[in-house]
């Protein structure tokens, strides 16, 4: 099985295209993940240059954070994923819902991307994440039983920051959710918050052995199914979710830096 590891583009959106692809290129990088822009100019531009590079893409939609209502969210989630099929990435990693939204309302956007993926034949995959429909384990977990074939970016570092625990209480929580995983981004959580300051240093040993672990498990998971690919991004991100000195606003760490040594460290440990 071959494992292809994306750069994120969040937290370089000030780059023009060329630089940042460059970067992607010179770090080692197999793809790109991003969002693209509802322009069909500006989004094939991008497509172009990014194919034009030998890089892969992986869509992104998370713009439906700005749409409480219903209605304006269903509608705003259908244009964007529309908008990212069209582009033909490997697979597109959606935001989808909120976690207060009903049940059925969940299920209805679910159904909805189901329908848009089938149409466009990309595969569409829902992130775990804060105040999503997956925001909490509890709340995931019912989406599970009732949709088998539902297909999941694992981001784990969310589910440490709503349980405030590296998730060690939850084997049978984590034993229903990593088959069902298709994507990973590899980020590192900790009990308080999403992103640790800096994976590297020792006192976040636990916090990146634990990790390291899911992503391990979903692996081998992957590979005893027999999928070709496996698709990381590292997303260590800029501020506010890299930490920041007092009264200077200063950043503790580089997250671009901390993603190429992610992508260094799961080069090396999935080389096989």
């Amino acid at each position: 099985m071959d494992i292809r590891i994306f750069a994120p583009h969040w937290g370089s959106n000030e780059l023009e295209p060329a630089v940042f692809i460059d970067r992607v290129k010179a770090a080692g990088f197999d793809g790109i993940e991003m969002s693209l822009p509802l322009d069909a100019a500006q989004r094939d531009d991008w497509t172009s240059r990014i194919a034009g590079a030998g890089l892969l893409l992986i869509a992104q939609q998370w713009e439906t954070v700005f749409h409480a209502d219903f209605d304006a969210h269903r509608d705003a989630l259908a244009g964007y994923l529309a908008n990212a099929c069209g582009a033909r990435p490997l697979l597109v990693n959606t935001h989808t819902g909120k976690d207060f939204y009903t049940h059925e309302q969940n299920l209805e956007l679910i159904a909805l991307t189901g329908r848009i993926a089938r149409e466009h034949g990309v595969p569409i995959v829902h992130e775990i994440h804060r105040s999503r429909f997956s925001g909490h384990p509890m709340l995931l977990l019912p989406y599970l039983r009732a949709l088998p074939e539902l297909e999941l970016t694992a981001d784990l570092s969310h589910w440490c920051c709503a349980c405030e625990s590296l998730l060690e209480d939850q084997p049978a929580t984590l034993d229903a959710t990593l088959p069902h995983v298709r994507h990973i981004h590899a980020r590192v959580g900790h009990a308080q918050g999403p992103q640790v300051s800096d994976f590297r240093a020792p006192q976040f040993a636990a916090e990146l052995a634990r990790h390291l672990g899911w992503w391990d498990r979903i692996v081998a998971l992957r590979r005893a199914a027999g999928a070709a690919t496996m698709t990381i991004t590292p997303e260590f991100g800029p501020v506010p979710y890299t930490q920041t000195m007092p009264f200077s606003g200063e950043p503790l760490s580089d997250a671009w830096d901390q993603n190429v040594a992610m992508l260094r460290l799961l080069r090396e440990r999935y080389a096989a």
